[in-house]
């Protein structure tokens, strides 16, 4: 069959021009929560490295749903610095989306401001921190700074939005009963658990009013006993379809709960507990010395690992998926393409060569030199995500791990 990858592909009133995405991996690169010169330099290499489109990861759609100081809060006084990154994007052929989402209880009073608010109150051991449930008006406010959010992305010259359903954040919060209990109109039944979801893709879709894409990231499972199973994601996947949404991205995996079912593998403890800040992270360092495979499990790593899920979603529903999971090379490409997905993510193979594509194209490469130690995602937790082979000077104790991790990685994929 021929490949697909470098043909163009519509998503909602946007083309692509080819099939391939960088997908919403917080980079951890904005200061005060917003854009730095990493962060304008980072996506234009991507963009220049050949990709379809590029995604500026998460973007908090108000101080409350900040789980972290690097990351982006989107307000009218950001707009001008990325419009400019918008442009050098665009500069490159490629197109510019950005992830909006809300943490929900997934941060800390220091960080938005705020008792962490959630769909129910309670302690989230992941912070850790008390959370209380959100009341009425507040919810009514979310779903207003959500269009609000996708007015200023326009602004911006985005031209897609990516709504952050998936992974344990406010919206999944509200969707999975692990998080949800709640006795009221956003509680209960997956219809209450949904609604949430609903009203905040309707204010999207209003807001975007047909200019520029709207695309949802949504779980196909949260990856334990009491949270979301695969049927009943499939029922979140259809009323997204309902709600006439441009495409969506099918993840897995709870932040909170299952972290490592988000990115297989395993997390390179020493390395987290290396750049993380002592004063303001004691609780997880601790955690890591005393039970960090208890913590953050790992999970094994494969290529394509969401691949067989997803297809019982490409059966279920008519509509554009993008596929999101271990894409490494261009057997995986062609792959899931062949498979009816109109598009597919990467981060970790971008965050180790922004030119991947281009080599690609050009036959210079096949596939990735990723290794997938997941040290990229370890530090990012306080630094900004980076592979391990751009460090200078990696300490002895990190490259051992690494080393450890990557050649654990071949052994079970031999």
């Amino acid at each position: 069959m021929e490949s697909q990858i470098f043909t163009p592909c519509k998503i909602g009133p946007i083309e692509l021009r080819n099939r391939s995405i960088r997908s919403a991996a917080f980079e951890n690169m904005c200061k005060a929560n917003r854009p730095t010169k990493e962060l304008f330099d980072y996506h234009t290499a991507v963009a220049r490295g050949g990709i379809g489109m590029t995604t500026v990861a998460y973007a908090a759609v108000s101080r409350s749903g900040l789980s972290f100081d690097g990351q982006l809060w989107m307000r009218e006084e950001i707009v001008p610095e990325l419009k400019n990154l918008t442009d050098a994007i665009h500069a490159e052929g490629a197109k510019a989306s950005i992830q909006l989402g809300h943490c929900g209880n997934m941060t800390h009073r220091a960080t938005c401001g705020q008792t962490p608010i959630g769909a129910s109150t309670g302690f989230n051991m992941y912070s850790p921190t008390l959370v209380r449930g959100m009341k009425e008006e507040e919810i009514q406010q979310l779903i207003i700074d959500f269009g609000n959010a996708v007015t200023l992305a326009k602004k911006a010259g985005f031209d897609c939005v990516e709504i952050h359903a998936g992974h344990g954040y406010l919206i999944s919060q509200f969707i999975s009963p692990y998080t949800n209990h709640r006795h009221d109109k956003w509680g209960g039944s997956l219809e209450n658990r949904m609604r949430l979801m609903q009203e905040v893709i309707k204010k999207v879709k209003e807001a975007a009013n047909g200019e520029i894409a709207v695309v949802v990231k949504t779980n196909m499972y949260d990856g334990f006993r009491s949270g979301m199973q695969v049927d009943d994601c499939i029922k979140v996947a259809q009323e997204l379809e309902r709600l006439g949404v441009d495409a969506l991205v099918l993840t897995a995996g709870f932040v909170s709960r299952a972290p490592m079912v988000v990115m297989h593998g395993a997390m390179p403890l020493k390395a987290m507990a290396h750049y993380m800040d002592t004063c303001k992270f004691w609780w997880l360092k601790a955690g890591l010395a005393v039970a960090g495979r208890m913590m953050v499990p790992t999970v094994p790593y494969k290529d394509l690992y969401f691949l067989e899920t997803a297809k019982k979603f490409r059966a279920a529903v008519k509509m554009p998926l993008i596929y999101v999971g271990g894409v490494c090379s261009k057997d995986n490409m062609d792959t899931v393409l062949n498979e009816g997905f109109i598009a597919f993510q990467m981060a970790r193979t971008l965050v180790r060569d922004t030119d991947f594509m281009n080599k690609i194209k050009s036959g210079e490469q096949k596939c990735s030199e990723c290794g997938h130690s997941n040290y990229c995602i370890g530090r990012m937790y306080t630094l900004e995500m980076k592979c391990h082979k751009c460090v200078d000077n990696l300490p002895k104790k990190l490259e051992k791990e690494v080393n450890q991790l990557e050649a654990a990685v071949k052994l079970s994929n031999k």
